[in-house]
């Protein structure tokens, strides 16, 4: 029961836009939701050295994400994968992986291709690069060009 009302709580504060923001009234100060939530954005500096190191490891791992801005940037990316079969592959359901390397949160999508290579397969996305068109393929796909 606490953590419905702790629940409820939270969705309210997430609800009300910044710009709503009231004062505590037992502290006198503002509620900054982001540290409050413990969302804070990373220096772009060290973002930058991130991807940079990142690019050693397979696109689409945990190790390196791919960048994307937003939900219809992950799925937008998604339409474009094909199979070695040129079909495209079966997308499950997203899950949440936690903080990735580049310092913000990480969905991973099951990826099926059937018998085709690269068969089953799992895709790890970072949506919070609206600047960032990707247009590679994670290893064993092939993307379709825009």
């Amino acid at each position: 029961m606490r953590l419905l009302i702790l629940a409820a709580a939270l969705l309210g504060l997430i609800a009300a836009p910044a710009a709503a923001q009231k004062p505590d009234a037992q502290q006198g100060q503002a509620v900054d939701l982001e540290s409050l939530l413990g969302l804070q954005r990373p220096d772009p500096a060290r973002v930058r050295a991130a991807i940079e190191a990142a690019e050693e490891h397979p696109l689409g791992s945990m190790q390196n994400p791919v960048r994307v801005g937003g939900p219809e940037g992950e799925r937008a990316y998604m339409a474009r994968l094909r199979c070695a079969d040129g079909r495209p592959p079966r997308i499950g359901q997203r899950v949440n992986a936690g903080f990735g390397p580049f310092y913000m949160i990480v969905d991973v999508y099951p990826l099926d291709c059937g018998d085709a290579a690269p068969g089953r397969a799992s895709l790890a996305m970072d949506m919070y690069h609206p600047e960032h068109r990707e247009e590679r393929a994670p290893p064993g796909f092939a993307i379709v060009p825009r």
